[in-house]
């Protein structure tokens, strides 16, 4: 027998969605600030080609992704110690937190079931040892984010914030790799998702999933 069963809490559903657009658009301003002086690249391949700057058209925008990127952070801090204390006074951080250095073996698991390279999934609970060192992860790197750009924002008034960080040019190239971790982050999140199916994803849009009970 089908019946629908909670999943998903209102909040964690809310803060699920106005994080995810925000990180889009912080990413894409970030590229419109990136434009104006771009220096990694690994041989001669640079991780935004001058076609790409020309197809999306963000030459000469620094000042409104510089605008548009401080604007969102706000928003994304704010988000971010909403998300973090809703999880600690809730409990739900049991569901969301590695519990032991097993997790990393359990996670494994996941990944060589998620390639069809095993058949069973290890035990689990609201979600498996992958998720939870996924989630938790996003929120470390959302701390880094934030560290390292206050870093690169304001370098002088900050020193001690870019000394922690290893200076300017080393905060200046954490935030960068973690900018690219976000999107790695966004194309195994999505395939996971579309691997898991529309019932996985109904319960974040309405809170509910679809089990089947039987005696």
């Amino acid at each position: 027998m089908a019946k629908l069963r909670l999943k998903h809490l209102l909040a964690i559903r809310w803060f699920h969605w106005i994080n995810f657009p925000l990180l889009f658009l912080m990413i894409w301003s970030g590229i419109l600030i990136y434009w104006a002086y771009a220096p990694y690249h690994i041989g001669s391949f640079h991780f935004f080609p001058a076609w790409i700057y020309n197809l999306l058209h963000i030459k000469f925008r620094l000042a409104e992704g510089m605008a548009l990127h401080f604007t969102l952070m706000w928003l994304f801090v704010l988000n971010g110690i909403a998300y973090v204390a809703y999880t600690l006074f809730s409990g739900e951080w049991r569901y969301l937190v590695p519990r032991s250095w097993s997790a990393f073996r359990d996670a494994w698991e996941v990944v060589l079931h998620d390639l069809h390279l095993r058949k069973g999934l290890p035990p689990q609970e609201k979600y498996n040892a992958a998720q939870q060192i996924s989630y938790s992860a996003i929120v470390l790197m959302g701390v880094g984010s934030v560290i390292t750009g206050l870093a690169i924002y304001k370098p002088a008034q900050l020193s001690w914030l870019a000394a922690l960080c290893g200076g300017y040019t080393v905060a200046r190239l954490l935030h960068f790799a973690l900018a690219l971790g976000y999107l790695v982050f966004f194309v195994v999140h999505v395939i996971q998702v579309a691997l898991a199916g529309w019932n996985n994803f109904r319960g974040m849009i309405i809170g509910y999933e679809l089990v089947d009970e039987r005696n």
